[in-house]
């Protein structure tokens, strides 16, 4: 190879890679918020006893589960202006698409947490009187929650690598920054190379973050499973108890 790196390339366009960044953050951080407030009606809709209203609910999780971003990116921006009439910029575009997106599969994740939530602690909550909105608030959704925080979070690394796609309708975005840099310069090696890291730089320790909530998980649930085990152990006929005085 002769080629010759140059990073002064970097050096000289560097803010420029940031405020792409800053971008790229800023619409990883509003649609994440988004998703996880619109998921909960959606969950909650997905498993009513109204079989219209399921159906619709579980219609809608499938298609933007089953069909690409960038074709939910393109509808949004290039179809959805044509059925409305209204130009939508490029920004609001990719906010409204990687919501959409995102929400359906939050929502599986904060169904799969509803339905583990312990049927007793939803009579409890009957008894003491509390509202059905009062029960999702208090007993239902903060279980769910803690429970599906793992796939949470996994979703929303994987969100944050996908708003890379976002540059194909001209948001200046990181990616969107760094390509139109490389075109400039004719830097691409060095210019994609810093752009990954940036990514990566982000996306690693939340990914170490999320593997140490995994590790806490699994043993707290062996903890658990020990402790039960003993004392079903202890119970069993024919085994011998030890009584501490």
């Amino acid at each position: 190879m002769n080629y010759t790196f140059d990073w002064s390339v970097v050096s000289n366009n560097f803010p420029r890679l940031l405020d792409g960044l800053l971008l790229t953050v800023e619409i990883s951080v509003i649609v994440i918020v988004l998703s996880m407030i619109l998921a909960i009606p959606i969950a909650l809709l997905r498993m009513s006893n109204i079989e219209v209203v399921r159906w619709i609910a579980q219609l809608y999780i499938e298609i933007f589960r089953c069909t690409p971003l960038l074709v939910q990116l393109f509808w949004v921006y290039y179809a959805l202006p044509t059925l409305t009439g209204i130009t939508i910029p490029g920004t609001i575009s990719a906010v409204i698409a990687l919501t959409l997106n995102l929400t359906a599969f939050m929502a599986e994740a904060y169904r799969s947490g509803f339905q583990a939530v312990p049927p007793e602690q939803v009579e409890a909550g009957k008894m003491l009187r509390l509202t059905r909105f009062q029960q999702i608030r208090h007993i239902i959704v903060p279980q769910a929650l803690k429970q599906q925080l793992p796939v949470i979070m996994s979703l929303d690394i994987s969100l944050f690598k996908d708003t890379a796609l976002v540059s194909t309708i001209a948001v200046a975005d990181l990616m969107f920054t760094a390509n139109k840099i490389s075109t400039e310069s004719y830097r691409a090696l060095e210019i994609l190379s810093v752009a990954a890291l940036m990514y990566f730089l982000i996306a690693f320790p939340a990914s170490l973050i999320l593997s140490k909530i995994e590790r806490n998980m699994m043993a707290t649930g062996n903890v658990r499973g020990t402790r039960k085990k003993s004392l079903a152990a202890q119970m069993a006929p024919g085994t011998k108890v030890e009584v501490k005085p």
